[in-house]
């Protein structure tokens, strides 16, 4: 039985009241629970509260939940909704929204020989040639395009609140991070698990900067703490945020960018969305001076491009390693403290 709880965060001293759904409200957070609803037993924060809520958990767990987000609970549910009506339709019709090229958006299959067993489709911001969203269900379309902007304004909230946490010069992060050409949408189906297996997405850390998961009522998201893999059970209004391994990197350690993974149940299929802010491919990543040579530290990484780390991810996704130990992951980087 998991000991630990990933904490749940109010976000609302950042959002204006304009922003919120008539069920959520601005100035208040939960004490002991993690819904998007408040109760008599809620009492008012501050943005230094939320502040210091974040960083803990950004070095504690790598991994938090929000609430009073500013992003419409009923917005979210429906996209779950339609999401589950296109996977329900045969492949055959499925496939007719599959990409052009590797690199494109779409509906796509994950390939037997891959431990994962989900589907999937990729969506860009609005607009982009690389989109290719379903026409069935017909309003699929644009609530994809309404929720996506949402995601990468409140994915920008979520890096200036970060920078502050860790000291960083304002704006730091966001002129770093200055090209949005590769955010992305990432819809996810998983299938029931059957007698002899049950993974849905193997144990991974994600590599940019940081990503929202929006999850179904059926559950299966875990994040390894201690040893421990810890249950993140869905609650209503609420997306899951985690680190990235380029946050752990840029902060020498400071912020941890958590191994996770999807377990699937029996008998139900799961849905749900992970928003990718991500870095520039072209861009540079080491251990910030601040983190280093500014108070005396060594750096724990040696700089790599993040395209390079995004190849040797891709690779080791399509060919999986026989063991868990040997996958390409940010340790390929790491600078050894023995010898």
């Amino acid at each position: 039985m998991a000991s630990h709880v990933i904490p749940t965060i109010d976000l609302s001293p950042f959002i204006t009241a304009t922003d919120y759904p008539k069920s959520q409200v601005p100035g208040t957070v939960k004490l002991g629970q993690s819904n998007g609803h408040v109760n008599k037993n809620s009492i008012s924060i501050s943005k230094e509260v939320v502040k210091k809520e974040i960083s803990k958990a950004c070095r504690e767990y790598g991994f938090f939940q929000i609430v009073n987000h500013g992003i419409p609970v009923d917005l979210m549910n429906y996209s779950l909704e339609l999401a589950k009506t296109f996977y329900a339709l045969p492949d055959e019709e499925k496939m007719k929204r599959g990409p052009g090229a590797p690199t494109q958006g779409g509906f796509k299959k994950n390939p037997e020989h891959l431990p994962d067993r989900n589907e999937f489709m990729y969506i860009f911001e609005p607009g982009s040639p690389k989109n290719v969203i379903p026409e069935n269900p017909p309003q699929f379309k644009g609530v994809l395009e309404d929720i996506f902007p949402r995601y990468r304004n409140l994915a920008s909230l979520i890096e200036d609140i970060i920078n502050d946490c860790l000291g960083l010069p304002p704006n730091f992060l966001k002129e770093y991070n200055d090209s949005r050409s590769y955010d992305h949408l990432l819809s996810l189906h998983y299938l029931p698990a059957s007698d002899f297996e049950n993974s849905g997405k193997v144990e991974h850390e994600d590599g940019n900067i940081v990503t929202f998961v929006l999850q179904d009522d059926v559950g299966g998201l875990e994040v390894l703490h201690n040893g421990e893999w810890i249950p993140v059970p869905p609650a209503a209004g609420t997306l899951v945020v985690n680190i990235g391994d380029t946050l752990q990197v840029l902060s020498n350690n400071r912020f941890k960018s958590a191994t996770h993974r999807v377990v699937r149940p029996k008998g139900k299929t799961r849905n749900s969305y992970a928003f990718f802010y991500v870095l520039d491919v072209d861009k540079w990543v080491e251990p910030l001076p601040h983190f280093t040579t500014d108070i005396g530290e060594p750096p724990q990484y040696r700089g790599f491009y993040f395209k390079d780390f995004v190849q040797g991810r891709v690779h080791d996704r399509l060919n999986p390693p026989a063991r868990l130990e040997d996958r390409f992951c940010i340790k390929h980087y790491a600078i050894s403290t023995s010898g």
